[in-house]
């Protein structure tokens, strides 16, 4: 796997992703995609040969300056659970989020996106008007299909931001999920 639309092409052939692309697309949300882990995760479960696995959560990020009040986010993802029941939604307006991560105001939600703790994270993927995907990957898509996790130059740039990046590194456990991924360092050095 070395390209985004060999990406775009498994999770095609997953109808419980393209059902949840289909779903938020209905919505009808500025500048929204689905991120993070829903990507991530199927990359990597498929580099390892196993199918889709339960998930945390569905990232659902939108990008609204007109309505930042976090009751909207809240009650969009009852709309989604309404049509996908048991599903673990999460949404968050990114024009928002700054104030929540310490940030600058985001610009766009690919702004936001570019700024999440890790390379491999930082991508999104989103059904469009004419039933298209399409990828977002603000850093690339070279560490998340060689299954490296290294901090986005935000996070490695910045000393809480990097302490943040270590603390998920340990939490996740990615490496021990997945054991071919290989965690990096700030400095570019490869650790357990």
């Amino acid at each position: 796997m070395k390209t985004e639309s060999e990406i775009t092409e498994i999770i095609k052939n997953d109808p419980w992703m393209m059902n949840i692309l289909q779903v938020t697309a209905e919505l009808g949300l500025p500048d929204c995609w689905v991120c993070a882990g829903f990507v991530r995760n199927k990359v990597w479960n498929h580099l390892h040969g196993r199918g889709r696995e339960p998930m945390n959560d569905i990232d659902v990020v939108y990008y609204d300056t007109s309505d930042t009040d976090e009751e909207t986010e809240k009650k969009i993802e009852l709309q989604l659970l309404k049509s996908v029941p048991h599903a673990p939604w999460s949404v968050k307006n990114q024009a928002r989020m700054h104030e929540v991560n310490g940030d600058e105001p985001y610009a766009s939600t690919a702004d936001a996106i570019s700024k999440f703790p890790e390379t491999a994270t930082s991508v999104a993927v989103r059904m469009n008007d004419s039933q298209a995907l399409q990828l977002l990957a603000p850093w690339g898509i070279k560490d998340l299909v060689n299954l490296e996790v290294r901090p986005t130059p935000h996070f490695k740039e910045m000393p809480p931001g990097y302490t943040v990046y270590e603390k998920r590194i340990q939490e996740k456990g990615w490496n021990k999920k997945w054991p071919m991924v290989k965690v990096f360092s700030r400095g570019g050095v490869l650790y357990d």
